[in-house]
């Protein structure tokens, strides 16, 4: 166990060193509270008697709180002392300016504020506002929920603090960008007007029920603190930042006398002669730090005097007196006036008297005359004032009884002892009279110093006056120019001015920021009499010299070859002057009085001295140390380090999402400290840089733009590149930059290899592409020298591919997958495996949705960025593979239900230039190749069987009516698609049929030949194979197999109608049965099913498409040949029967006799009128069965043309067999009334006019006409109306 004596030491010495790295200022004070202890210990010690020992574990929680406390105190005290030196940056800056081009930043959003958004869009998706949207919206909405709003990356980021409001509407704006881009151009709606419609209406979703008109004032105050702040804003800043305490600032205020300009400036005119001694030192001792060069130690002494002498520049540009006018500094000038005493070197810049011209400016105010007796009550009195040398003013005009006016005269001079005049006159009366009387006069002679409020003065009255106690009462204001410091009497004896002791007005007059006068004035005159330049003269007070006569407090100003002694009248009097002095001169003493407190105790006196009060109370507080701490002898580097990590953790921690710019206070102060102290450049952003990497390793988000910034102003400066003007380069500065370069480049690998978690969703924005781009900075070696692009590619590769195994292994923890997979059955496993591609896609979408705007640049510095995230992608696939493979290698053969796994990842694949056809789309169609072939075989042979079997089975019916009696056939299943692919199992009810189509079409077997075959190829062509030899193979067996099959069904059917139409009648009593219109519906869809399904582009498969067109075309023919066939042979019945009637016949002699003997007793019926009705109705019914059944115009037309012009050439040449007979009545009017209803008919069924008038028609017409007019002409009666000609009436 380590001795506890030992370890107390050891704690002292590092507290100690630590006090010597920060304080170096070492007062008596600061020295005797670490050996404090020692000494107590040591008493302890020595006493003879003691109480036992305390066990070591008691002594050693003993020690620990000392040690605590020590901390406590020194950390409070440095503290302190940083916020002194703070604090007079602040009163007085002189280098500085609070920057306004700042970005404005966003208030940061908190986890509570996220967990009431999204209590907000769930309001909103669940229906619970007001606010109308349409249904796209909502889905837009919907999306941006599940996606960003509940994803863990951003609530890890609004952890962070790196998210604000703005970057959730800027996600929300990307995102429905392409939603919107996407949507059909709506007429009279701009696709610009629905985005910006959208957006408010996001907005009115995420305010919520908050005022806006509230929001948008809270909003606009806290923009405008974010840029310009007040000083006592900063000091409140600084406050909070450095902790410390209300009571403490204000004694610091005080006593410090932050609210003196002069006070401040002649503060940092002593320091910055402090620093310039301290560089002489230096240089006279030869102590410099350690550089990387020999000779850079002389130029570092340079840089340190040049730097001094740029602040000297710029506190002499300043205007005298801050906070009043601005009165220009005056150009110092060297001057060979010779009634100018030269007290200074021959070197030095000279005043002339010109210089101290001071401007003055005087209200008077006249308010009344009292003891004005001699005048009548009525008489008119009035004043007049004039400042000799001066224009003469004149006041309102009064009666005598009531002299009064308060009325004011401005006047300006250049004399600090002016001479002011007032004169009382009366209007004279008599006509006489050239000027009024004057009544009475008073003469002023005022100073700065003198009383500003109304007093009265006797005034001078002329001789035999009757007003001898005559009075005015008037007020006058001289004012105090901002350059006049100081004024007042004095007496004055020096070597080589004021050679004689006597009483002198005095002005101590600041003509620059570094040059002072002490002047003195006569009366009337706007020059000095004499002058003294003070500017190497050191000022203090001193004892009384007995010899001079005059003057009761001394004190004098001493230089080398020269001492002024003064002298003033009263104690207060000399201490203000000393003061005065004191920070006109510059010296690094402070005067202090011998016996002040004595004197002011002694005397009982009531006069109270702020200063002298304030520094009392601050040296009861213990404050005086640090305010009197001489800033030189404190190591700036080291606080400054303290205080930038102190305001960084403040700007981290407050309301902004800054991501770790400092606030342009922040920023003015820090500017401030570094120029005044001299806190070199370098190793302020190599401090910044530290605190900055830490933060982000500690999660913070940190701009990448601004470790940019950092990094290449220090690479800038240790590389020799003089960023801020310094040359000189510290070994510890290149040390220091080596190591935070190695920490940089360490963080930046890191952070690109984990892109997705932080830079979520592409915020912030930009910052993918920054944070490139400063990894190829830190990769160079140095500033001149660019590094190869391949060097970057090598280490952002070995980045991409770590981020590919990091983001799937989170990926699969967050799904869950890995005891699925092991343990689950391959239905589960295979869900599974879907359900992880659908979440690997949309984080490679993520990525390029969100992560692109690197893309964007990749024609110029980063043209290989796009090739590394696509090899980052295929080492994702890579990853998912091994999954994959597990899972289908787990499925049953001939199992189809992993075809959505492929369509999912082909369907991202392909639309991917980077990833089509790559290695892992590779290994995914060798996977499936084996599947699609299979498959096809599979679905190829079932529906060859179902075929054969369907047609052996036909009862060729229309589908519609047989919807229960479909064959029961067992195919393959097709799996559920996405593209809505039916389903084809063993079914019994058609519900497909409805859908597809619109009316009563061929058979079952047919319909469903041919969904089948289109589901097939519907089905690989939604594969969308993406090799295209591949895909073009498939096609192409599908189209021949489609050609294979649709022949042999027309085959089959033709064969079936040729069978059915054999069995039917050949009488008027034939009705085309449903079965024979099925079969002709089967050919017409096989012609328009073959279109589709069989066409391929190519000269081969072209020919083999045109014999499958001609195969079926060569089936309708027949098959209209068919039926007109059959048409035909019931017309020839019916034309056999009208045979009997021929003439010369004996059946034609029977039927006459028996119907003209049977007329005479009963009606007869037309013995040709019901065989020609019959077959009328017979021709009717089946044109329309056959427009009803048939679906295929074209075919329906042609078989009515065949049917007519078979018809009236059957008649033609029955006709022709009796050209020598006449024909009989009966059959006359038999066939008028078949010839006529036929015409119109047809025609009514759109035979064209041309094939209904042929040669055939007219020649029937013809022989018909003369018939009727043979038979007119023998028994006009016969034909009882029946006519060839169009315009006879009869029933239809």
């Amino acid at each position: 166990m380590l001795d506890p004596s030992s370890s107390e030491e050891e704690s002292e010495e590092v507290l100690e060193e630590e006090r010597r790295e920060v304080l170096v200022v070492a007062n008596s004070s600061q020295r005797s509270h670490p050996a404090a202890p020692r000494e107590l210990g040591r008493q302890g010690d020595g006493g003879a008697a003691r109480p036992a020992s305390p066990s070591p574990s008691v002594r050693s929680e003993g020690r620990e709180e000392q040690e605590r406390l020590q901390r406590e105190e020194s950390d409070k005290r440095l503290r302190l002392q940083l916020y002194t030196f703070i604090a007079r940056c602040i009163a007085y800056p002189f280098n500085a300016k609070q920057p306004t081009d700042m970005a404005r930043r966003q208030q940061k959003l908190n986890k509570q504020q996220l967990q009431v958004v999204k209590e907000r869009f769930q309001a909103f998706l669940n229906g619970e506002t007001q606010i109308v949207a349409d249904e796209a919206f909502c889905n837009a909405v919907r999306s941006y929920y599940e996606v960003f709003l509940k994803s863990d990356r951003v609530a890890r980021m609004v952890h962070s603090g790196g998210c604000s409001a703005s970057d959730f509407r800027d996600v929300f704006k990307k995102n429905i960008e392409k939603r919107v881009r996407s949507l059909p151009e709506i007429d009279g709606l701009s696709k610009e007007t629905v985005l910006s419609s959208w957006i408010a209406k996001y907005d009115a979703i995420y305010r919520g029920e908050e005022d806006l008109y509230k929001q948008s004032n809270r909003m606009a105050l806290s923009a405008v603190s974010e840029l310009i702040l007040s000083k006592e804003q900063l000091y409140e800043m600084f406050q909070q930042i450095l902790s410390i305490k209300k009571l403490e600032h204000q004694l610091i205020y005080n006593a410090c006398q932050l609210d003196n300009a002069d006070e401040q400036a002649a503060q940092i005119r002593r320091e910055l002669d402090g620093r310039l001694q301290q560089a002489d030192q230096m240089a006279k001792e030869r102590k410099y730090p350690k550089f990387v060069a020999k000779e850079m130690e002389q130029m570092y002494i340079e840089e340190l005097r040049s730097s001094v002498n740029l602040l000297m520049a710029n506190l002499e540009s300043l205007p005298v007196s801050k906070g009043g006018p601005e009165y220009k500094l005056q150009k110092l000038k060297r001057s060979q006036n010779c009634a100018f005493l030269d007290i200074g070197d021959e070197n030095d810049v000279q005043l002339s008297k010109s210089d101290v011209v001071l401007s003055f400016t005087l209200e008077i105010v006249i308010m009344e005359v009292q003891g004005l007796k001699s005048l009548a009550p009525n008489r008119i009195v009035y004043c007049t004032m004039e400042v000799e040398g001066g224009e003469k003013l004149q006041t309102d005009q009064a009666e005598a009884s009531r002299p009064q006016w308060g009325t004011q005269g401005d006047f300006t001079t250049t004399h600090p002892r002016p001479v002011i005049k007032v004169k009382l006159f009366t209007e004279s009366t008599g006509v006489l009279a050239l000027e009024d009387k004057e009544l009475g006069r008073v003469v002023l002679y005022p100073t700065s110093n003198s009383s500003k409020s109304p007093e009265l003065h006797k005034m001078v009255v002329p001789k035999n006056s009757q007003d001898s106690d005559l009075r005015i009462k008037l007020a006058v204001r001289m004012d105090k120019p901002p350059h006049m410091k100081h004024c007042g009497y004095l007496y004055a004896l020096g070597q080589k001015v004021w050679k004689r002791w006597k009483k002198r007005y005095f002005v101590l007059v600041q003509v620059s920021q570094y040059t002072f006068a002490m002047c003195s004035y006569r009366e009337k005159k706007s020059e000095p009499q004499e002058l003294m330049q003070l500017e190497g003269y050191t000022v203090d007070y001193t004892a009384p010299h007995s010899g001079l006569q005059g003057g009761q407090m001394f004190f004098n100003a001493v230089k080398e070859g020269d001492t002024v002694i003064f002298a003033s009248d009263d104690e207060q009097d000399r201490i203000l002057w000393v003061q005065a002095m004191y920070r006109a001169t510059g010296q690094s003493y402070k005067p202090i009085p011998a016996s002040q407190a004595q004197k002011m105790n002694s005397k009982g006196s009531n006069i109270h001295i702020d200063l002298t009060q304030t520094a009392d109370r601050a040296q009861k507080h213990g404050m005086d140390e640090f305010i009197s701490a001489n800033p030189c002898k404190f190591d700036h580097a080291t606080l400054f380090r303290v205080l930038q990590r102190q305001t960084l953790d403040h700007r981290l921690n407050d309301s902004y999402s800054c991501l770790g710019w400092f606030s342009p206070g922040q920023v003015f102060v820090l500017d401030e400290y570094c120029a005044r102290y001299g806190v070199r450049g370098c190793h302020r952003h190599l401090c910044y840089l530290n605190e900055l990497m830490e933060h982000s390793e500690n999660g913070a988000v940190i701009d990448p733009t601004l470790l940019h910034y950092s990094f290449a102003f220090c690479a800038s400066h240790v590389h020799g590149n003089r960023p801020d003007g310094i040359g000189t380069v510290t070994i510890e500065e290149k040390e220091r930059f080596e190591d935070i370069k190695e920490r940089l480049a360490s963080l930046l690998e890191n952070q690109i290899s984990h892109f997705r978690y932080c830079f979520p969703f592409g915020r912030p924005e930009g910052a993918l592409k920054a944070t490139l781009s400063l990894l190829e900075r830190v990769l160079m070696k140095d500033i001149a020298t660019p590094i190869p692009a391949e060097d970057v590619k090598k280490v952002v590769r070995k980045c991409l591919e770590k981020a590919a195994l990091i983001n799937y292994t989170r990926l699969t923890d967050y799904a869950k997958i890995e005891d699925t997979l092991n343990q689950a059955p391959p239905s589960v496993k295979l869900e599974e495996v879907i359900h992880l591609a659908e979440l690997c896609i949309e984080v490679l979408q993520q990525n390029e949705e969100h992560h692109s705007e690197v893309r964007i640049t990749a024609l110029a510095a980063f043209a290989w960025w796009p090739d590394l995230l696509a090899e980052h992608a295929e080492k994702f696939w890579s990853l998912f593979t091994v999954d994959m493979d597990s899972a289908l290698e787990a499925q049953p053969p001939d199992s189809w239900d992993s075809f959505p796994l492929f369509q999912l990842l082909n369907n991202f694949l392909r639309n991917d230039s980077l990833l089509c056809n790559g290695k892992f789309h590779k290994h995914l169609q060798e996977i499936f190749v084996p599947l699609v072939i299979r498959y096809i075989d599979l679905m190829e042979s079932s529906i060859a069987q179902s075929l054969h079997r369907g047609l052996e089975q036909e009862s060729w019916q229309p589908v519609k009516t047989i919807t229960n009696s479909l064959p029961n056939v067992a195919l393959p299943k097709v799996p559920s698609l996405p593209l809505n692919l039916p389903q084809i199992p063993s079914f019994s009810a058609p519900t497909w049929m409805a859908s597809l189509y619109d009316s009563t079409n061929g058979s079952a077997t047919s319909e469903d030949l041919f969904w089948k075959l289109d589901a097939l190829q519907m089905f690989v062509f939604d594969l969308h194979w993406p090799e295209p030899e591949f895909a073009h193979h498939l096609e192409q067996r599908l189209k021949l197999m489609a050609g294979d099959m649709i022949e042999a069904c027309v085959k089959r059917t033709r064969i079936a109608f040729e069978l059915k139409l054999q069995k039917t009648s050949k009488s008027t009593d034939l009705r085309i049965p449903s079965s024979v219109c099925t079969m002709f519906n089967v050919l017409v869809d096989a012609k328009k099913q073959t279109a589709k399904l069989c066409i391929l582009d190519g000269g081969q498969e072209q020919q083999y498409h045109s014999k499958i067109d001609d195969l079926i075309e060569e089936t309708v023919k027949e098959v209209i040949s068919l039926l007109v066939s059959k048409f035909i042979a019931v017309l020839e019945s019916v034309l056999s029967k009208l045979s009997r009637y021929d003439e010369g016949t004996f059946f034609s002699s029977i039927l006459s006799f028996t119907v003209k003997a049977a007329a005479k007793y009963v009606d007869v019926p037309k013995p040709g009128m019901d065989l020609a009705d019959t077959y009328i109705m017979f021709v009717r019914q089946n044109q329309d069965i056959l427009r009803d059944k048939i679906n295929e115009e074209m075919y329906i037309e042609r078989l009515f043309d065949q049917w007519y012009s078979s018809s009236m050439k059957v008649i033609c040449m029955w006709l022709a067999d009796r050209l020598d007979l006449q024909l009989h009545i009966y059959q006359l009017k038999t066939l008028i009334r078949i010839v006529k209803k036929t015409y119109r008919d047809f025609r009514l069924q759109g035979v064209l006019e041309g094939t209904l008038n042929s040669k055939t028609y007219d020649t029937i017409h013809s022989r018909l006409t003369v018939e009727e007019a043979t038979v007119s002409v023998s028994d006009g009666s016969g034909l009882q109306g029946i006519t060839m000609k169009d315009s006879d009436e009869e029933e239809g």
